[in-house]
């Protein structure tokens, strides 16, 4: 079985440009990203899905020092270009990922990936409403992808890679693609309360602050148990809501041509 892992990684940002390159102890967030990432047992390949953009030759060089692959497509179009890292592949699972979550744990990578296979659904993911902002993982069988690919003609679903899948599926009212939520069991309290993203200056400042405590080979509940015992560090952005970007692509939504 061939499990293919796809992270999103591009050099422009409106709200924090470059936030993937900032360093902390020496390493770039988008390296400690792909190094965790790497250390999932059950991923088969890891590639970045990139853009054509000037700047996405600092995100290659990155990519070369780690020793993964990538692929460079639309800026806009991610749902394309996503397709574009994956088809060459021909995996059976696809994994999603984004390079705003330095943190991301492999251990969650792994319980998300078993747990898409052994309910076999089509499309698994963490539950928001239970994981911490910043865990965010996707599984999906590339069949999905495939469908979503051709079938996908809202701008927010084109940008987003994943909305035409689960919109339509099980767990979300639909009736196209069979769904479930992966909850958290890691702790009593509301993980969804915390923020180890990387969208807003402030964000940086909390990623940094638990990286220079803890360093960056810990579990996610160790990091969320630091902002825990420090409210003011875990303050820093919590004004901040959850995928405010696909809100407001929502609001500019628009029926596109294929």
């Amino acid at each position: 079985m061939k499990i293919l892992a796809i992270t999103q990684a591009r050099y422009g940002s409106t709200r924090l440009p470059a936030k993937i390159l900032k360093e902390v102890n020496g390493q770039t967030l988008l390296e400690i990203h792909l190094r965790r990432i790497l250390q999932s047992k059950l991923i088969s390949k890891l590639k970045i899905a990139t853009t054509d953009e000037e700047g996405s030759k600092f995100i290659v060089a990155v990519a070369d020092k780690v020793g993964v692959e990538y692929f460079k497509g639309s800026v806009e179009d991610v749902l394309s270009r996503f397709y574009g890292t994956a088809e060459p592949e021909a995996p059976d699972y696809v994994v999603r990922l984004t390079s705003d979550c330095p943190l991301i744990d492999p251990s969650v990578i792994d319980e998300t990936i078993q747990y898409c296979i052994d309910n076999n659904v089509d499309y698994a993911r963490t539950d928001a409403k239970c994981f911490p902002d910043g865990l965010d993982t996707e599984v999906f069988k590339f069949s999905a992808l495939v469908r979503a690919y051709k079938e996908a003609n809202l701008t927010s679903e084109r940008e987003h890679v994943t909305p035409y899948i689960w919109k339509n599926s099980t767990a979300w009212g639909g009736d196209k693609f069979t769904s479930m939520k992966l909850q958290n069991k890691q702790g009593v309290y509301d993980a969804s309360e915390y923020r180890i993203t990387i969208d807003e200056p402030e964000d940086f400042e909390v990623i940094k602050a638990v990286i220079e405590a803890l360093g960056t080979e810990k579990g996610w509940k160790e990091y969320i148990d630091y902002l825990l015992a420090h409210t003011e560090i875990k303050s820093l952005n919590s004004k901040f809501g959850y995928n405010e970007g696909y809100e407001k692509s929502i609001k500019n939504d628009k029926i596109i041509n294929q």
